[in-house]
């Protein structure tokens, strides 16, 4: 059995890249907490991937651009969503204010 606390050994500023911490993982599922701290996808950029994602942002604040949208949708403490596989989107922003903790978990597209 493990435990933890998703809230512990934050950055106390600003952290070169995001970090990617894997929490739990099995049967094809793996779950992550992410951590930003006024990151951004590079322009141009795009994040695509072979598996679902639901992403839920626990603390911060962010906004995602997904391709094919006019509008980017704004994230906070407590919004979620489902990205399907295959979904090309990218970070417009995060809070560089505060600490952005995300958590993420990925699994197998139907």
């Amino acid at each position: 059995m493990q435990g933890g606390n998703l809230f512990s050994h934050l950055p106390e500023g600003p952290i070169p890249a995001e970090a990617f911490e894997s929490l739990a993982s099995g049967g094809g599922c793996r779950i992550e907490r992410i951590v930003s701290t006024g990151h951004a996808t590079p322009d141009g950029e795009w994040m695509e991937q072979d598996w679902d994602e639901w992403v839920l942002l626990v603390a911060g604040g962010a906004a995602l651009t997904f391709e094919g949208e006019a509008a980017r949708r704004h994230l906070a403490p407590g919004d979620w969503l489902h990205i399907p596989a295959g979904t090309r989107h990218r970070a417009a922003w995060t809070s560089q204010s505060e600490v952005t903790v995300w958590l993420a978990v990925h699994y197998p597209a139907p």
